[in-house]
């Protein structure tokens, strides 16, 4: 079928099956094997690329915000979606086929050895008592639960639950909501199940400091529900306290957070993350459990926010089952419910950069991000510690070039910084500030490149690649030694990312620190920039694969700050009449196009977006990937791609 046409844009090619999908997830050269009908699509080099992505960031909400994951993609080629899917060489000659027939391929039935699977590897196959599936000490401590006498568990509350544990000892399951604060995650509400389904505690809590997000899509907790409540932390600690017995055996999922939540320590725990997890340690949502060994859903997208009674009594049943059935049992059970889905290719192309504005373009965006990294301060005294101000400048991060501006009544200074964050800290900290007893303004240069510098710059700290990064200024050669001494105060660091000289391999005096969430980075933040540590931060805007982007842009001699960039003639001319077939049009209609396409998907789709690279004269530029699965929350309420 041909594409409609409209302007010169294309309509997506798709590459989706029209018969009955097959019964696994398969590459799309098997998909074909396996008799799908597929429309006829030559690849081709041309289409949206990263140079679109970046030219025009805040055009793709959509993918800033839904794909949370960002990986770099080699320089293109002429076959790009041919490599993609996987066709083989001989294949890449015509046109791809239409249909081919056949069943699918035994070999993409992979039998699954069950002596491998971790959880057997554990347990064995056999049934297993209550006490086998307890936490050991040494897997709290892997798994960062709150221990006595760990530094970061100093004002912890016991349970005193310190009775003798045996395979009848009573479970009771507990989850509890958080919302964010000034100081990270706090308590919302708790629910305590006992055997047998009964509630015995849902208390809502109000926290201590100030709310800042009360994370309403996945804790059901709005500022209206909170406002009246009363209870605190020390209420809900004293209640728990007395209802458990003192052999009683918490379960929750991922109760770490749960038990930090409450600022409460407990000996006897199991862990229903833990207990069904997966190769390389990877663990499975509640409601995915729920659905496939209980059969049950949960956590419905049609209401607000989670039901803390209903997890916690899932959570209950989901240990029971384990307890009951035994881990072959379990595994079987998920081997037939866990559901498999069908590939679609969806490919999105409309009319190519030239390279004439290609050029002009990476041009313009290497003077761009220049523009935004460098700012004016001033006025100064003219008499003032030239020394001192250099200093001061140099704390917040990297400086390219320092310079003097006379041009003025009162000196001023020019700074040019290397990354971004520094150049937005240095703004936040001192603009505003009494220096030798005048009162300096810290601003970026006003040029056409700059005008919406506040709209980028808040855009790119919610991009979701960013959630949970932290910038730091100031920081040592032995930062990361010490940083790894203190493991109890960072919970969830992921990545430490610590930038050298390329040219002296020394390592610079800025590093990012990226995070398994916005609560833990935000914690961390408080605590690195405290009276302790004494460091200068902030969330940080610029994801990695940006950075590698922009040092593989052609080099370009810096203009004179404020020099204006006359566009080429065609875009001058396209923006002047609003062409529908403008690149920054057209890459605002793709975006709105994917955002339909997403919001269209079931719940627990993967999705893949990707952005070739581009070639110019000067060389090939690597492309971007985009990956993110459909949550189950989005569809709860406003969606990201709307």
């Amino acid at each position: 079928m041909e594409p409609e046409r409209e302007g010169t844009e294309r309509h997506p090619r798709k590459v989706r099956e029209s018969r009955q999908a097959p019964n696994k997830l398969v590459g799309a050269a098997e998909a074909m094997k396996a008799g799908w009908d597929l429309e006829e699509s030559q690849p081709e080099a041309k289409g949206m690329s990263q140079l679109h992505f970046y030219r025009f960031y805040l055009e793709f909400g959509c993918l800033r915000k839904a794909f949370r994951h960002k990986f770099r993609l080699p320089p293109p080629s002429s076959d790009f979606l041919a490599d993609v899917v996987g066709l083989q060489t001989e294949q890449r000659a015509g046109d791809l086929p239409k249909t081919m027939e056949g069943p699918l391929p035994s070999n993409a039935k992979a039998a699954i050895n069950l002596q491998d699977d971790p959880i057997i590897q554990k347990y064995g196959s056999k049934k297993v008592g209550l006490t086998r599936c307890l936490l050991t000490k040494e897997e709290m401590r892997t798994f960062h639960f709150p221990l006595q006498g760990f530094p970061d568990c100093e004002n912890f509350l016991l349970t005193k639950c310190n009775g003798s544990i045996a395979d009848n000892s009573p479970l009771f399951g507990l989850d509890c909501e958080m919302c964010l604060t000034s100081k990270g995650r706090e308590l919302t509400r708790i629910s305590l199940v006992a055997e047998g389904g009964c509630c015995v505690m849902d208390e809502l809590v109000k926290p201590e400091n100030k709310i800042l997000d009360y994370l309403t899509s996945f804790s059901g907790i709005t500022k209206k529900i909170l406002n009246p409540v009363t209870t605190k932390l020390k209420d809900v600690q004293r209640q728990l306290k007395a209802l458990l017995p003192p052999d009683a055996v918490l379960v929750g999922h991922s109760l770490d957070l749960d038990l930090r939540a409450l600022k409460m320590i407990h000996p006897y725990v199991i862990d229903t993350s833990l207990l069904y997890v997966r190769e390389q340690g990877r663990r499975f949502k509640l409601k995915f459990l729920a659905k496939v060994i209980l059969g049950k859903d949960i956590q419905c997208p049609d209401r607000l926010g989670h039901d803390a009674t209903e997890d916690a009594r899932t959570i209950l049943e989901l240990a029971r089952y384990f307890l009951k059935h035994g881990p072959k049992k379990v595994l079987e059970q998920a081997r037939v419910e866990i559901p498999l889905f069908p590939f679609s290719i969806v490919q999105f192309s409309f009319k190519a950069f030239s390279p004439v504005l290609t050029e002009e373009m990476n041009k313009r965006m290497r003077i761009k991000w220049t523009e935004i990294s460098t700012v004016y301060a001033g006025p100064f005294s003219k008499n003032c510690n030239l020394r001192a101000l250099k200093r001061l400048f140099k704390s917040f991060g990297p400086v390219q070039s320092m310079t003097f501006v006379l041009e003025t009544r009162q000196p001023h200074l020019c700074i040019q910084y290397e990354v971004l964050e520094a150049a937005q800290l240095a703004i936040e900290s001192l603009d505003g500030i009494l220096v030798d007893g005048i009162c300096i303004k810290v601003q970026r240069p006003v040029t056409e490149l700059t005008l919406d510098c506040d709209t980028l710059v808040n855009e790119l700290e919610g991009d979701s690649e960013n959630q949970g990064s932290i910038y730091l200024s100031g920081v040592s050669e032995t930062f990361k030694e010490q940083l790894l001494q203190e493991p109890r105060l960072f919970l969830g660091l992921e990545a430490v990312i610590l930038p050298k000289d390329l040219k002296s391999g020394k390592q610079k005096k800025y590093c990012f620190l990226k995070f398994k969430s916005f609560g833990s980075a935000q914690q961390a933040l408080n605590i690195l920039t405290g009276k302790d540590w004494k460091l200068k931060g902030r969330h940080a805007l610029t994801p990695r694969h940006l950075h590698a982007w922009l040092r593989g842009l052609p080099p370009e001699s810096t203009r004179l700050p404020g020099l204006r960039v006359v566009p080429p003639p065609f875009e001058q001319e396209a923006l002047q009449t609003l062409k529908l077939d403008h690149p920054k049009i057209a890459a605002w209609r793709w975006s709105r196009k994917i955002g339909k396409l997403y919001n269209s998907l079931c719940p627990g789709t993967l999705c893949l977006i990707l952005l070739p690279g581009t070639k110019s004269t000067h060389g090939s530029l690597s492309g971007l990937g985009l990956m993110g699965i459909k949550e189950e929350e989005e569809s709860a309420g406003p969606g990201l791609c709307s």
